[in-house]
């Protein structure tokens, strides 16, 4: 289980996340839904230790918080942040091998090809340059970069960010596939239907604070809990 408890991130002019408290299991997707500027966002770079927090963020019991990135990636978490980040001069298959500076040459390898059976897609494209690739194409590498490392955890932040129909179709598939495989994942989505149908659980942030925990049939059923979170 990943456990974060009293998280607390600070900006430039004021706090952005304050105090959150939540839980994610492995083989379970929860939906982190909240307007722009919530902290959403700050707190999956808090979480993967890009962002300086306070609070504990936990795996399994073991404190994680406060570690670098890298070594926060070695023990199970991995975030893709908003915008289809990519190393975009290097080809697919580099930015994939750039991923996994942790495993051994075996480990590696074997890892990128789990990474292209879950996108069978990028294989034909592993030559290429990343910053060649269509929106869509660059958010499956950045997944794929994340999926490398082997995480138990998995940050979602706007997964479906300017991308068309079909490729967050497929996306969703993606998610739905890693979940049922055991794996956690954190979900951020500027959709909110999507990602009520596909998450087990959800947690409405409001200017930094959890203003609703529940069921994603909660909020369906009531809509009055998006709408005050997102219009005040």
């Amino acid at each position: 289980m990943l456990e974060l408890t009293d998280i607390t991130i600070e900006g430039e002019t004021r706090r952005v996340v304050d105090g959150v408290s939540l839980d994610l299991k492995q083989g379970e997707i929860v939906a982190l839904l909240g307007p722009n500027g919530a902290g959403k966002s700050e707190l999956v770079l808090g979480i993967a230790g890009i962002m300086p927090l306070t609070g504990r963020v936990q795996i399994d019991g073991t404190e994680v918080a406060r570690q670098s990135p890298q070594a926060i990636r070695a023990q199970g978490i991995a975030a893709v942040p908003e915008g289809h980040q990519t190393l975009s001069g290097l080809s697919v298959l580099d930015n994939l091998r750039a991923a996994g500076p942790n495993l051994s040459d075996q480990d590696l390898e074997g890892s990128v090809e789990n990474a292209f059976l879950v996108f069978p897609e990028l294989r034909e494209k592993s030559g290429q340059a990343a910053g060649n690739l269509s929106g869509g194409q660059q958010q499956m590498v950045a997944i794929a970069q994340a999926l490398v490392s082997r995480p138990k955890f998995l940050l979602l932040d706007e997964m479906s960010l300017g991308l068309a129909p079909v490729i967050i179709e497929r996306l969703v598939a993606v998610v739905r596939k890693l979940r049922d495989g055991g794996m956690g994942i954190l979900l951020i989505e500027q959709f909110t239907h999507l990602a009520l149908d596909v998450a087990d659980r959800a947690h409405v942030l409001t200017q930094g604070r959890l203003s609703y925990s529940g069921t994603p049939a909660e909020l369906k059923a009531d809509r009055s809990i998006l709408e005050r979170a997102y219009l005040g």
